[in-house]
């Protein structure tokens, strides 16, 4: 559930109002409140033709324990048409910076629909912040942190880590539908922002009008071996480029990082071609591209700061929500690592190693992760049936499409719409045949 690196302008959208308060005297805000609302609302700063506000909401929906956290929202379009929800990925990204993008991508659509974003909990303004962590992963799923990045996230963030669960964004986005008197809310996520997407209509069938899914992660989640992505590998590379991975992994153990690169350069556009050719050249003895290849997507990723894609809260909210081989988030430390790699032992790694399953960012960061209880949801098979697209490209390890073909085996009125050649993110690649296909959804 990767990053979405893709070349836009963050916009400083001028939300009024701090964007995170949890004091641990304030009355919990499930007992204040009865009806959610949207204050602050003034025009964007940075962002023509929208308002942005401030939702409130409790810190811990179930109002045991005390606090509440400012969330940004940002709309555009008429009053009383039809709401339709843009959901960012990470987890870690905010939404207001994409609100623009959407609607100029969506053209005279957007006219039919009043659209929104919001900055879920720990994104943006709010972002929780891992200095070391941020610093050693950036915008990356698979860098590998330090154990004492992580367990100093964990220990900064403190107890609340626990409230920063999908489970927990759901619960945010139903009461933003509330406060925007919308009767059901269209909900358009991309990559982390699909299983949001997925996660609520889950939760709140009756309150979906329709689904967009682009770059799909399966509702029932995945795991921390990351096993699919390099399944997916000679699919995406071919057997010349993925006979060279394999030498050069069983050379250099080097696979977690190369999986990595890949992956990122899967993002938006494909550029796998100059991995393809790095990857010939290391095979045939000069390292040189290849690691000069790998060292600048490194630098890339690492250039993004906690409020571009926090962390912090990728750790809280993957550690808790994703299957271990351990059992629950709530499981010991001890024993944990031995069970990973037994578990990284049994799964079919492709042209990697069993190190890339068991010592990828995503598995070391919730290795490292201390104890923390959170109750995992009780989940249906299938999606409600509402009219949902999903939209898969086959140059994609980030979300690959194998996920987005699974998915659409439980979404009951799901269309898949596969893209040769393209990446992860096909909404932001100006695709026509994605263009075609989200206008007829939309507006039908």
């Amino acid at each position: 559930m990767r990053r979405l690196l893709v070349c836009l302008a963050l916009l400083a959208a001028g939300c009024g109002g701090g964007a995170h308060r949890a004091a641990a005297t304030a009355k919990p805000a499930a007992l204040e409140r009865d009806v959610p609302r949207l204050s602050q609302v003034a025009p964007c700063t940075s962002i023509t033709r929208a308002s942005c506000a401030v939702l409130q909401v409790p810190l811990d929906h179930s109002g045991r324990t005390a606090g509440t956290l400012d969330l940004c929202v940002a709309m555009s379009g008429p009053d009383g048409a039809p709401v339709l929800v843009f959901l960012s990925g990470g987890p870690g990204q905010p939404g207001l910076p994409f609100l623009a993008t959407a609607r100029s991508r969506l053209g005279a659509i957007a006219k039919r629909y009043r659209l929104v974003v919001i900055d879920q909990r720990g994104t943006g303004r709010g972002a929780l912040r891992c200095p070391a962590l941020q610093r050693q992963m950036g915008a990356s799923d698979l860098a590998r942190p330090t154990a004492a990045a992580v367990r100093s996230c964990a220990a900064r963030i403190g107890e609340k880590r626990r409230y920063f669960t999908t489970g927990d964004t759901v619960a945010d986005l139903e009461l933003l539908r509330q406060a925007l008197g919308a009767g059901k809310l269209a909900l358009d996520g991309v990559s982390y922002g699909t299983y949001v997407a997925e996660r609520y209509a889950l939760a709140h069938p009756a309150n979906v009008s329709r689904l967009v899914l682009d770059s799909v992660v399966p509702h029932a989640g995945v795991t921390l071996m990351s096993e699919v992505s390099m399944q997916a590998t000679p699919r995406v590379l071919g057997p010349a480029a993925t006979r060279d991975l394999a030498a050069v992994v069983r050379s250099r153990h080097d696979g977690p990082e190369l999986l990595d690169m890949l992956t990122s350069l899967s993002i938006g556009r494909p550029h796998l071609g100059v991995a393809v050719r790095a990857l010939r050249s290391a095979a045939a003895g000069d390292r040189r591209p290849l690691d000069g290849l790998a060292a600048a997507v490194l630098r890339g990723e690492r250039a993004f700061k906690a409020s571009d894609l926090s962390q912090g809260l990728h750790a809280s909210t993957l550690c808790a929500d994703t299957r271990a081989p351990w059992g629950g988030e709530d499981a010991p430390a001890a024993g944990r690592a031995q069970k990973l790699r037994t578990a990284a032992a049994g799964v079919d790694v492709g042209p990697y190693d069993r190190e890339t399953a068991s010592a990828n960012g995503i598995a070391l960061q919730c290795l490292y992760w201390p104890t923390t209880p959170v109750a995992p949801p009780r989940l249906a098979a299938n999606l409600p049936a509402v009219p949902t697209l999903l939209l898969a490209g086959t140059k994609d390890l980030s979300t690959p499409l194998e996920w987005a073909r699974a998915e659409r085996a439980h979404a009951p009125r799901g269309k898949l719409v596969v893209v040769p050649g393209a990446g992860h993110s096909l909404q932001t690649q100006g695709v026509a045949a994605v263009k075609r296909a989200l206008a007829a959804f939309l507006t039908g």
